[in-house]
């Protein structure tokens, strides 16, 4: 599979400044900064609720996400908007939470791979990638199961080669996307009632 930038990376934005993070990438200093700084904080809606959380002006919306947050299902990979692993919903369009500050998703409507089921029942996406085996090790799953909501949601019939379009900018190295391809077929028939 070839890689392609996301249209909507952008290089500049995105590094990490700042003290030591933890595993998750996250600052656990920040929380304690806050509280004494006087640190903004930011009015989000995420997965239809609304959150507040406090974050310096460069803080990543990825950080914020995993941090203050607590939604873990976001992963860092790269860390520099390459892989898609973190890859959330922004307005709707596909968008590596890596290479957003935090600031600026402040009045957007976000998704995280938490928000994709509904009433408490899988997204179909979620559904058919449990089925036809469209995950090993899970880590680049979410930012696969995002990029496909954005793709599904603007084409609900896409050939193969759009999906394969589509996924272009998240990669995954235990499999050959063989069955990651698949999964998104599966759902969009799902979706479109053809296949239960």
């Amino acid at each position: 599979m070839r890689r392609i930038r996301n249209p909507t990376c952008t290089s500049g934005i995105g590094r990490r400044r700042g003290g030591a993070r933890n595993k998750s990438g996250y600052d656990p200093g920040s929380l304690a900064r806050a509280a004494g700084d006087g640190m903004p904080t930011l009015q989000l809606k995420i997965n239809g609720r609304a959150m507040q959380a406090q974050a310096e002006p460069h803080d990543l919306l990825v950080d914020v996400i995993r941090g203050p947050l607590a939604l873990t299902g976001t992963h860092i990979g790269c860390d520099t908007g390459q892989c898609g692993a973190c890859t959330v919903l922004v307005d709707g369009q596909a968008t590596r939470s890596c290479t957003l500050l935090a600031v600026q998703a402040e009045g957007r409507e976000i998704t995280t791979v938490e928000g994709l089921a509904h009433n408490g029942q899988p997204h179909a996406l979620q559904t058919a990638f449990q089925q036809c085996h469209g995950l090993q090790c899970g880590f680049c799953t979410p930012g696969m199961l995002m990029t496909a909501a954005c793709l599904l949601r603007e084409n609900p019939k896409p050939s193969e080669a759009d999906i394969v379009d589509a996924l272009e900018g998240n990669l995954c190295r235990c499999t050959g996307y063989v069955n990651i391809v698949k999964s998104v077929q599966q759902a969009a028939e799902m979706m479109r009632g053809e296949k239960a």
